[in-house]
Protein backbone atom coordinates (compact mmCIF):
# COMPACT_ATOMS: atom_id res chain seq x y z
CA UNK A 1 0.00 0.00 0.00
CA UNK A 2 1.25 3.75 -0.81
CA UNK A 3 0.77 5.91 2.40
CA UNK A 4 1.58 9.40 1.95
CA UNK A 5 1.89 11.66 4.98
CA UNK A 6 1.55 15.30 4.55
CA UNK A 7 2.02 17.97 7.78
CA UNK A 8 3.08 21.50 8.36
CA UNK A 9 6.84 22.14 8.24
CA UNK A 10 7.47 22.81 11.66
CA UNK A 11 8.75 20.44 14.17
CA UNK A 12 5.54 20.64 16.73
CA UNK A 13 3.73 19.30 13.23
CA UNK A 14 6.21 17.25 11.72
CA UNK A 15 7.58 15.11 14.69
CA UNK A 16 4.21 13.52 15.95
CA UNK A 17 3.80 11.96 11.98
CA UNK A 18 6.85 10.78 12.40
CA UNK A 19 6.76 7.69 14.20
CA UNK A 20 3.56 6.51 12.76
CA UNK A 21 5.02 6.79 9.16
CA UNK A 22 8.13 4.97 10.46
CA UNK A 23 5.94 2.31 11.18
CA UNK A 24 4.18 2.31 7.99
CA UNK A 25 6.95 1.92 6.65
CA UNK A 26 8.77 -0.95 8.36
CA UNK A 27 5.30 -2.46 8.01
CA UNK A 28 6.28 -2.67 4.64
CA UNK A 29 4.28 0.26 3.49
CA UNK A 30 5.51 2.53 0.55
CA UNK A 31 5.30 6.15 2.42
CA UNK A 32 5.90 9.78 0.85
CA UNK A 33 5.81 12.80 3.16
CA UNK A 34 4.97 15.99 1.73
CA UNK A 35 6.29 19.36 3.66
CA UNK A 36 8.36 22.22 3.15
CA UNK A 37 12.25 21.84 2.88
CA UNK A 38 12.63 23.06 6.91
CA UNK A 39 11.81 19.58 7.83
CA UNK A 40 13.27 17.04 5.25
CA UNK A 41 16.36 16.71 6.81
CA UNK A 42 15.07 14.18 9.37
CA UNK A 43 12.88 12.82 7.76
CA UNK A 44 14.87 11.26 4.90
CA UNK A 45 17.28 10.26 7.88
CA UNK A 46 13.80 7.93 8.60
CA UNK A 47 13.61 7.05 5.10
CA UNK A 48 10.16 8.81 4.84
CA UNK A 49 10.65 10.16 0.64
CA UNK A 50 9.87 13.83 1.90
CA UNK A 51 8.94 16.36 -1.14
CA UNK A 52 8.04 19.62 -1.11
CA UNK A 53 4.86 19.81 -2.82
CA UNK A 54 4.46 23.49 -5.15
CA UNK A 55 5.97 26.41 -3.64
CA UNK A 56 5.55 25.27 -0.89
CA UNK A 57 7.48 26.00 2.54
CA UNK A 58 4.92 25.87 5.80
CA UNK A 59 1.53 25.47 4.75
CA UNK A 60 0.04 23.11 2.07
CA UNK A 61 -3.08 23.93 0.28
CA UNK A 62 -5.18 21.70 -1.65
CA UNK A 63 -3.73 23.37 -5.04
CA UNK A 64 -0.21 22.43 -3.65
CA UNK A 65 -1.17 18.36 -3.08
CA UNK A 66 -3.51 17.87 -6.40
CA UNK A 67 -0.79 17.34 -8.81
CA UNK A 68 1.11 15.67 -6.61
CA UNK A 69 -1.52 13.01 -5.62
CA UNK A 70 -2.13 12.66 -9.59
CA UNK A 71 1.68 11.56 -9.57
CA UNK A 72 1.71 8.91 -6.78
CA UNK A 73 -1.67 8.18 -6.47
CA UNK A 74 -2.06 6.59 -2.94
CA UNK A 75 -3.80 4.79 -1.20
CA UNK A 76 -4.29 6.65 1.97
CA UNK A 77 -3.36 10.11 2.75
CA UNK A 78 -2.41 11.10 6.38
CA UNK A 79 -2.47 14.43 7.28
CA UNK A 80 -1.73 16.75 9.82
CA UNK A 81 -4.50 19.23 12.05
CA UNK A 82 -3.01 22.00 10.69
CA UNK A 83 -3.10 20.84 6.72
CA UNK A 84 -6.86 20.67 6.12
CA UNK A 85 -5.93 21.31 2.39
CA UNK A 86 -4.43 17.79 2.29
CA UNK A 87 -7.75 16.52 3.27
CA UNK A 88 -9.80 18.52 0.95
CA UNK A 89 -7.04 17.51 -1.92
CA UNK A 90 -7.77 13.59 -1.17
CA UNK A 91 -11.08 13.88 -1.52
CA UNK A 92 -11.29 15.60 -4.78
CA UNK A 93 -9.27 12.82 -6.33
CA UNK A 94 -10.95 10.08 -4.38
CA UNK A 95 -8.51 8.70 -1.69
CA UNK A 96 -9.43 8.10 1.50
CA UNK A 97 -7.89 10.36 4.48
CA UNK A 98 -6.94 10.07 7.88
CA UNK A 99 -6.43 13.40 10.27
CA UNK A 100 -3.04 13.02 12.56
CA UNK A 101 -3.28 15.00 15.85
CA UNK A 102 -0.81 16.74 17.21
CA UNK A 103 -2.23 17.16 21.32
CA UNK A 104 -5.13 18.01 22.36
CA UNK A 105 -8.47 18.90 20.18
CA UNK A 106 -7.76 22.36 19.59
CA UNK A 107 -9.04 25.31 20.82
CA UNK A 108 -10.55 28.15 18.95
CA UNK A 109 -8.84 31.03 17.75
CA UNK A 110 -4.84 29.82 17.61
CA UNK A 111 -4.79 30.94 14.30
CA UNK A 112 -5.42 26.77 13.10
CA UNK A 113 -8.95 25.82 11.24
CA UNK A 114 -10.80 23.29 13.58
CA UNK A 115 -10.69 19.80 12.22
CA UNK A 116 -14.00 18.50 13.53
CA UNK A 117 -15.77 21.93 11.09
CA UNK A 118 -14.22 21.35 8.11
CA UNK A 119 -17.72 20.57 5.79
CA UNK A 120 -15.09 18.59 2.88
CA UNK A 121 -13.44 16.13 5.45
CA UNK A 122 -15.73 16.05 8.18
CA UNK A 123 -16.87 12.56 9.31
CA UNK A 124 -13.07 11.22 8.37
CA UNK A 125 -11.10 9.74 11.14
CA UNK A 126 -8.16 11.01 13.58
CA UNK A 127 -5.62 9.60 14.77
CA UNK A 128 -5.47 11.06 18.83
CA UNK A 129 -2.28 10.75 20.40
CA UNK A 130 -3.62 12.67 23.16
CA UNK A 131 -4.45 10.58 26.68
CA UNK A 132 -8.56 10.42 26.44
CA UNK A 133 -8.59 11.15 30.40
CA UNK A 134 -7.62 14.47 29.44
CA UNK A 135 -8.96 14.88 26.04
CA UNK A 136 -11.79 17.21 24.80
CA UNK A 137 -15.18 15.51 26.08
CA UNK A 138 -17.51 16.75 23.18
CA UNK A 139 -14.17 15.28 20.65
CA UNK A 140 -14.44 12.03 22.59
CA UNK A 141 -17.70 11.76 21.94
CA UNK A 142 -18.51 12.57 18.01
CA UNK A 143 -15.62 11.41 16.39
CA UNK A 144 -14.12 9.03 14.93
CA UNK A 145 -10.97 8.23 17.16
CA UNK A 146 -7.61 5.79 15.98
CA UNK A 147 -6.04 5.79 19.74
CA UNK A 148 -2.20 5.65 19.19
CA UNK A 149 0.99 6.07 21.62
CA UNK A 150 2.73 9.49 21.41
CA UNK A 151 6.28 8.13 20.77
CA UNK A 152 8.85 11.25 20.93
CA UNK A 153 10.60 12.43 18.27
CA UNK A 154 13.70 14.12 18.37
CA UNK A 155 16.40 14.41 16.61
CA UNK A 156 20.20 12.91 17.87
CA UNK A 157 22.38 15.53 19.88
CA UNK A 158 24.72 14.45 23.12
CA UNK A 159 23.27 14.69 25.88
CA UNK A 160 25.11 16.87 28.62
CA UNK A 161 27.65 15.87 30.07
CA UNK A 162 26.56 14.43 34.01
CA UNK A 163 23.14 13.75 32.99
CA UNK A 164 23.23 10.81 31.12
CA UNK A 165 22.05 8.86 34.32
CA UNK A 166 20.42 10.09 37.27
CA UNK A 167 22.23 11.21 40.73
CA UNK A 168 20.91 12.45 44.27
CA UNK A 169 20.58 15.89 43.02
CA UNK A 170 17.21 16.78 41.11
CA UNK A 171 17.34 17.54 37.43
CA UNK A 172 15.31 20.23 36.21
CA UNK A 173 14.92 20.30 32.14
CA UNK A 174 13.68 24.17 30.74
CA UNK A 175 12.45 24.68 27.41
CA UNK A 176 10.73 27.29 25.61
CA UNK A 177 10.26 24.89 22.29
CA UNK A 178 10.66 26.71 18.77
CA UNK A 179 7.68 29.49 18.50
CA UNK A 180 7.58 31.91 21.44
CA UNK A 181 10.55 31.39 23.70
CA UNK A 182 11.86 34.90 24.05
CA UNK A 183 15.47 35.78 25.78
CA UNK A 184 14.04 38.04 28.33
CA UNK A 185 11.61 34.59 29.53
CA UNK A 186 14.38 32.35 29.32
CA UNK A 187 16.71 34.74 31.40
CA UNK A 188 13.72 34.97 34.15
CA UNK A 189 13.32 31.15 34.27
CA UNK A 190 16.99 30.46 34.45
CA UNK A 191 17.49 33.28 36.90
CA UNK A 192 14.78 31.41 39.39
CA UNK A 193 15.88 28.20 38.56
CA UNK A 194 19.56 28.74 39.40
CA UNK A 195 18.42 29.45 43.35
CA UNK A 196 16.74 25.74 43.60
CA UNK A 197 18.70 23.10 44.82
CA UNK A 198 19.16 21.28 41.33
CA UNK A 199 20.80 20.94 37.98
CA UNK A 200 19.14 22.59 35.03
CA UNK A 201 19.47 21.80 31.35
CA UNK A 202 18.28 24.51 29.23
CA UNK A 203 17.28 24.04 25.61
CA UNK A 204 17.80 27.76 24.11
CA UNK A 205 15.53 26.83 20.86
CA UNK A 206 15.31 29.85 18.99
CA UNK A 207 17.50 31.98 21.31
CA UNK A 208 20.67 32.65 20.71
CA UNK A 209 22.77 31.26 23.83
CA UNK A 210 25.05 34.47 23.94
CA UNK A 211 22.22 36.71 25.16
CA UNK A 212 21.57 35.07 28.60
CA UNK A 213 24.22 36.16 29.99
CA UNK A 214 26.31 34.80 32.45
CA UNK A 215 25.03 31.32 33.42
CA UNK A 216 25.33 29.92 37.20
CA UNK A 217 27.56 26.45 36.86
CA UNK A 218 24.75 24.54 37.60
CA UNK A 219 22.94 25.21 34.86
CA UNK A 220 23.82 23.90 31.39
CA UNK A 221 22.79 25.83 28.42
CA UNK A 222 22.43 24.42 24.42
CA UNK A 223 20.83 25.09 21.63
CA UNK A 224 18.65 22.07 20.81
CA UNK A 225 18.92 18.42 23.17
CA UNK A 226 17.49 14.98 21.73
CA UNK A 227 14.26 15.92 24.24
CA UNK A 228 12.94 11.76 23.78
CA UNK A 229 16.69 11.20 25.27
CA UNK A 230 16.51 13.56 28.16
CA UNK A 231 12.94 13.20 29.50
CA UNK A 232 13.36 9.57 31.02
CA UNK A 233 16.20 11.36 33.18
CA UNK A 234 15.06 14.65 34.85
CA UNK A 235 12.60 15.08 37.89
CA UNK A 236 10.55 18.19 36.59
CA UNK A 237 10.03 20.02 33.07
CA UNK A 238 9.53 23.73 32.93
CA UNK A 239 8.26 25.12 29.67
CA UNK A 240 5.91 26.54 27.56
CA UNK A 241 2.94 24.09 26.80
CA UNK A 242 3.43 23.31 23.43
CA UNK A 243 2.17 19.91 22.79
CA UNK A 244 5.11 17.84 22.35
CA UNK A 245 6.53 18.82 25.62
CA UNK A 246 3.91 18.71 27.21
CA UNK A 247 3.06 14.88 26.02
CA UNK A 248 6.47 14.13 26.34
CA UNK A 249 6.79 14.87 30.20
CA UNK A 250 3.51 12.81 30.32
CA UNK A 251 4.46 9.79 28.57
CA UNK A 252 7.82 9.60 31.21
CA UNK A 253 5.43 10.87 34.35
CA UNK A 254 7.21 13.73 35.19
CA UNK A 255 5.33 17.00 36.85
CA UNK A 256 5.48 19.99 35.10
CA UNK A 257 5.79 23.77 35.32
CA UNK A 258 3.81 25.84 32.34
CA UNK A 259 4.67 29.02 31.26
CA UNK A 260 2.14 29.36 28.16
CA UNK A 261 2.92 31.92 25.83
CA UNK A 262 0.48 31.24 22.84
CA UNK A 263 -1.48 29.03 20.33
CA UNK A 264 -2.66 26.22 22.41
CA UNK A 265 -0.43 26.21 25.36
CA UNK A 266 -2.73 27.76 27.15
CA UNK A 267 -5.35 25.68 26.91
CA UNK A 268 -2.46 22.53 27.33
CA UNK A 269 -1.66 24.39 30.88
CA UNK A 270 -5.58 24.84 32.02
CA UNK A 271 -6.41 21.38 31.07
CA UNK A 272 -3.17 19.79 33.07
CA UNK A 273 -3.22 22.29 36.29
CA UNK A 274 -7.09 21.35 36.58
CA UNK A 275 -6.05 17.71 37.27
CA UNK A 276 -3.49 18.49 39.15
CA UNK A 277 -0.69 17.31 36.83
CA UNK A 278 1.47 20.89 36.59
CA UNK A 279 1.37 24.12 38.15
CA UNK A 280 1.35 27.28 35.93
CA UNK A 281 2.46 30.73 35.74
CA UNK A 282 0.12 33.01 33.55
CA UNK A 283 2.53 35.69 31.56
CA UNK A 284 1.32 38.42 34.26
CA UNK A 285 2.66 36.02 37.21
CA UNK A 286 6.01 34.94 35.98
CA UNK A 287 8.82 36.32 37.54
CA UNK A 288 12.55 34.47 38.74
CA UNK A 289 10.71 34.06 42.62
CA UNK A 290 7.58 32.35 41.36
CA UNK A 291 9.22 29.93 39.04
CA UNK A 292 11.77 29.25 41.95
CA UNK A 293 8.84 28.48 44.82
CA UNK A 294 6.70 26.77 41.94
CA UNK A 295 9.75 24.30 40.59
CA UNK A 296 10.55 23.71 44.55
CA UNK A 297 6.91 22.36 45.02
CA UNK A 298 6.94 20.10 41.95
CA UNK A 299 10.36 18.76 43.31
CA UNK A 300 9.01 17.86 46.92
CA UNK A 301 8.91 14.95 48.36
CA UNK A 302 5.16 14.84 48.76
CA UNK A 303 3.91 16.65 45.26
CA UNK A 304 0.09 15.24 44.30
CA UNK A 305 1.51 16.58 40.15
CA UNK A 306 4.39 13.43 40.30
CA UNK A 307 2.04 11.24 40.95
CA UNK A 308 -1.04 12.32 39.18
CA UNK A 309 1.94 12.24 36.49
CA UNK A 310 2.65 8.69 36.82
CA UNK A 311 -1.40 7.66 36.67
CA UNK A 312 -1.29 8.99 33.06
CA UNK A 313 1.74 7.53 32.14
CA UNK A 314 0.35 4.11 32.53
CA UNK A 315 -2.76 5.19 30.75
CA UNK A 316 -0.52 6.18 28.14
CA UNK A 317 1.58 3.05 28.38
CA UNK A 318 -1.28 1.50 27.52
CA UNK A 319 -2.73 2.39 24.66
CA UNK A 320 -2.13 0.62 20.63
CA UNK A 321 1.71 1.72 19.52
CA UNK A 322 2.77 3.44 16.13
CA UNK A 323 3.57 -0.51 14.96
CA UNK A 324 0.16 -2.00 16.04
CA UNK A 325 -1.44 1.26 14.51
CA UNK A 326 0.44 0.95 11.11
CA UNK A 327 -1.05 -2.71 10.96
CA UNK A 328 -4.74 -1.07 10.61
CA UNK A 329 -4.20 1.11 7.91
CA UNK A 330 -5.80 -0.80 5.35
CA UNK A 331 -9.06 -0.91 7.08
CA UNK A 332 -9.21 2.87 6.52
CA UNK A 333 -8.61 2.82 2.73
CA UNK A 334 -12.32 2.79 1.19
Amino acid sequence: MRVLFASLASVGHTYPLIPLAVAAREAGHEVHFAAGAAVHEPLAANGLRPFRPADAFYEVYAEDLEPELARLRPDLVVHGWGLPGAGVAARRAGIPSIWHGFGRMIPEGIGLELPTRNPEVVGRPHVDIWPPSLQDETFLATERRIELRPVAFSTPAPLPAGVSRRTSRPLIYLTLGTAFGTAELLRTAIAGLATVDAQVVVAAGRVPPEQLGEIPDHVTVRQWVSQAELLPLVDAVVHHGGSGTTLGALAVGVPQLMLPQGADQFANAEVLSAAGLALRLLPGEVDARAVAEQARRLLSRHAAQREAARDVAEEIAHLPSPALVARRLPEFVE
